[in-house]
């Protein structure tokens, strides 16, 4: 018996469960991140741009290329183990080194990076991070160094994954353009654990950023809504008088439905966008399982305080535009409805007219029809005494008398036969 055909694309979907593999990273070491996103047009950017500017790179360091189509690579470069991801809207790129730098987050360790090659990348840095991670056996001097490294009024710090690591950021960009994140791993933590919290760090960092494209548009579309929205509730309250002239108002209507349509066949994307990334930002963080530390506040209680309203005002301007888009089709149900009621008010007295028209001229035919009588008895009782008229010298009778006799009956005749050419007619 032949074994059972599998499925084409059976190894392809399982292969790709497990075709990102978190990194494997030792303590002490030090990470660089990078992001990169076209200014415009990022989910239909030209990709095999991105794979030509990682190929340049790898050629640098003479290191093996990914196979073609691909969307991730790991490989080394150098001394240094490099990670690629391509999504919809940007390309990643994470180097990681053994030690640490003697000066706290040297912009140096970012010199992997030739500065030619970045100047040739197919877009532009949406981020970029440097990571320390350090061995801690305890928590003695943990506050004094990331309060010395990054803004203390900004500061996050938490113990993740029962105790196991200490991380800190601030989410600002230093003077050399990077944000900034330290780990503290215990001694007893396996590299791949420390590698996949670096993992985490980076994601959030880059979908938290992407997240906030969001927040930039809705404040873009803001002044624009609040326009449309004014002309919307006085075009609402112009069709409530007795002398609006729907002509005028539908043209209005129809303007700014047409710029409401506008506004959210482009903000559609990006909105629908930032709703997935905020998602992925707190399973993110939610993975981690924090508890305080020293009292600061915890990531998550960072984006509470300061990303979550960010996303918020998103959502309300999404909301705001779906309503507004719901407003202006139903004042423009409610002008339909009052064009057609007036329309079916002209049509009435339309038809009220021609009532009145079809009765004058029913009349007037019945006078016409009255008339021909007469004529055609005029005619008809003058050719009746015409061919008696030898008889009146026989029976001496005079022309009078035999009008007198012969109109009458002529008369009806007349009628009669008129009457039956009509019914004949009908």
């Amino acid at each position: 018996m032949p074994p059972i055909a599998d499925h084409p694309l059976r190894y392809a979907m399982a292969n790709e469960l497990h075709a990102r593999p978190f990194p494997s990273v030792t303590a002490p070491s030090r990470a660089a991140f990078l992001a990169l996103k076209p200014a415009r047009d990022a989910a239909g950017r030209d990709r095999s741009a991105d794979r030509a500017h990682l190929i340049d790179l790898l050629d640098r360091f003479g290191a093996q290329h990914p196979p073609p189509d691909a969307t991730h690579y790991f490989g080394t470069i150098g001394k240094h183990q490099l990670k690629w991801e391509s999504h919809t809207e940007f390309v990643t790129y994470t180097i990681f080194g053994e030690g640490v730098a003697e000066r706290p987050f040297d912009a140096a360790t970012f010199a992997v990076f030739p500065e030619d090659w970045l100047k040739s990348a197919p877009g532009t840095r949406i981020t970029s991070a440097l990571i320390r991670v350090e061995v801690a056996d305890g928590d003695d001097g943990i506050a004094e160094k990331v309060t010395d490294w990054m803004v203390p009024e900004s500061l996050a710090i938490s113990r993740v994954l029962e105790d196991d690591l200490v991380i800190a950021g601030d989410f600002r960009i230093d003077s050399a353009g990077h944000m900034r994140f330290a780990l503290f791993a215990r001694p007893h933590v396996g590299k791949r654990r420390i590698g996949r919290v670096i993992q985490r760090i980076c994601e959030i960092e880059i979908y938290k950023t992407m997240s906030m494209l969001g927040l930039s548009q809705a404040r873009a579309l803001n002044p624009q809504m609040a326009r449309a929205d004014t002309a919307l509730s006085k075009l609402l309250s112009d069709m409530c008088g007795d002398t609006a002239d729907p002509a005028a108002i539908l043209q209005e209507l129809l303007e700014i439905s047409a710029e409401l349509e506008n506004m959210a066949a482009k903000s559609e994307f990006r909105f629908g966008a930032t709703g997935a990334y905020e998602t992925i930002v707190n399973q993110r963080i939610e993975i981690l399982r924090e508890d305080r530390f020293g009292g600061r506040q915890t990531f998550s209680e960072f984006m509470m305080r300061r990303f979550d309203p960010a996303m918020r005002t998103v959502k309300s301007t999404q909301g705001r535009l779906r309503a507004m888009s719901d407003r202006a089709l139903r004042a423009g149900n409610l002008l339909r409805t009052r064009v057609d009621v007036e329309r079916s008010a002209q049509n009435q007295n339309l038809l009220s007219s021609m009532d009145r028209r079809a009765d004058l001229q029913l009349r007037l035919q019945h006078t016409v029809e009255g008339l021909s009588v007469v004529a055609i008895s005029y005619y008809a009782v003058n050719l009746v005494l015409y061919m008696a008229g030898p008889l009146q010298d026989s029976f001496g009778v005079s022309k009078s008398v035999m009008a007198a006799i012969a109109t009458p009956i002529v008369l009806l005749l007349v009628w009669l036969m008129m009457k039956r050419i009509k019914s004949h007619m009908e």
